[in-house]
């Protein structure tokens, strides 16, 4: 079986950026921490590598529009609850991001 070519075009770096600002957002606030802790740094891991072979790669729209669920239940119950957090205080900490996810939806 062919490996899959990992997808690091310019859209899924930018996705990759949105997702760590989210969950460091995520657990500084609710976790206090000024380093991610353990569990948060498991989830950013998690996510940076479906995000690196994304079946649509640079063609991606926003996970919550997506047909296909390529996280585990577990890590999308996770992701969602940092995406919930996270969505108001990246429009404080990092409003490019934040307008340039919106415009994707």
């Amino acid at each position: 079986m062919p490996k899959r070519e990992l997808n690091n075009g310019p859209v899924i770096q930018k996705e990759k950026e949105t997702v760590s600002q989210m969950i460091a957002i995520y657990c500084r606030k609710k976790h206090h921490r000024k380093t991610l802790c353990e569990e948060c740094l498991n989830l950013q891991n998690y996510c940076l590598k479906r995000l690196s072979y994304c079946r649509f790669g640079e063609e991606k729209s926003a996970c919550s529009n997506c047909k296909v669920h390529c996280y585990r239940k577990d890590y999308r119950e996770k992701i969602r609850a940092v995406m919930r957090f996270s969505g108001p205080w990246m429009l404080l900490y990092h409003p490019v991001f934040s307008i340039r996810h919106l415009l994707k939806k």
